[in-house]
């Protein structure tokens, strides 16, 4: 009888092995960005590509508002499976000095330059990633920065003298802002809102597409159209994870990420328009800063990334020379 019992047992089990590959892997995707948000249209769309694609025997479920962690905690959560995607941006710089050249002002022109920097470069950024243990199934967009605050319209950088002004977590983020003057704060981007509502902080910089969907309108006075830094954002994924699947779901993931970045491009350059009336509608006053002081004011922080970051002035050379097409 006991021998029956056990038999019965492992062949339920098996039952439910079977049923399981069956059904295919469920994939959980998080990330930090609020309803209505760059981000969530980017993790939305990727999902839905692959959901389709890959009907039976990949099933992914999106997370935004930081519901499966911060930044910081998906790059962790990653490595332990607990995450299977992750949509970084300024971050990756803490994960490998590389991705901080994203970092530098204004180096990045539009998104076609940023084209033809990932068709030269993403070789050097996948592998840093793979170092790290992660991969790069596909890159994406956080966008265009600009800076918002409570104290005085930007318009030059000593504008920004003593303004308390959170940054993501990325030190050359933080390096910028000091070199401009300002007293910068790393701060998760969930925690924001609260800390400028609270007067914590003076003010944030991001893209449209983040302060529009994350209300920062609702507690900010002034936005000065800056566009200080581009940030790319990294649809990641764990190495060993990723690499442990079957070829043809490894492709139609890197397929799907490819249309996801074209659709996200054609998504930013929309919400640009359309988020900065609801902006200025909330009552913000608008100003265009002074581009050209602003390039002047940060060759120091140029000239510490060609020293501190091996291979980095190599870096910064490739992508101002893919600033214009050939």
């Amino acid at each position: 009888m006991r021998i029956i019992a056990k038999l019965l047992a492992a062949t339920a089990i098996a039952g439910l092995a079977t049923s399981a590959t069956a059904a295919g892997i469920t994939m959980k995707f998080g990330h930090v960005g609020a309803p209505g948000s760059l981000f969530e249209a980017t993790v939305d769309n990727f999902a839905e590509c692959v959901n389709t694609t890959l009907a039976g025997e990949v099933e992914i479920q999106t997370f935004g508002s930081s519901q499966l962690g911060k930044d910081k905690e998906l790059l962790q959560k990653l490595k332990l499976g607990q995450v299977d995607f992750a949509l970084p941006s300024s971050v990756m710089s803490s994960v490998d000095d590389s991705f901080g050249i994203f970092e530098m002002p204004y180096i990045v022109k539009d998104r076609d330059h940023m084209r033809r920097v990932q068709g030269v470069m993403m070789d050097k950024f996948q592998a840093a990633a793979n170092a790290n243990g992660y991969r790069i199934v596909g890159l994406a967009e956080n966008g265009f920065r600009h800076i918002t605050n409570n104290v005085r319209p930007i318009n030059l950088p000593a504008d920004l003298e003593g303004i308390k002004l959170r940054t993501p977590n990325g030190v050359w983020r933080l390096k910028m802002f000091q070199e401009y003057g300002a007293n910068p704060t790393p701060m998760a981007f969930s925690d924001v809102f609260t800390a400028l509502q609270t007067g914590v902080i003076d003010g944030q910089e991001n893209p449209y597409a983040q302060i529009a969907s994350a209300k920062f309108q609702e507690v900010q006075k002034y936005l000065s159209i800056t566009g200080h830094v581009y940030t790319p954002a990294y649809i990641l994924a764990s190495k060993k994870k990723l690499d442990a699947l079957p070829a043809n779901i490894q492709t139609g993931l890197t397929d799907c990420a490819n249309k996801t970045q074209d659709f996200t491009y054609e998504k930013a350059a929309e919400l640009e328009a359309s988020l900065l009336k609801v902006i200025e509608d909330a009552g913000v006053t608008v100003n265009t800063a002074d581009k050209d002081a602003f390039i002047e004011a940060s060759s120091p922080i140029y000239k510490q990334f060609a020293e501190e970051v091996e291979g980095g002035q190599e870096m910064i050379d490739t992508v101002l020379g893919l600033a214009k097409a050939n």
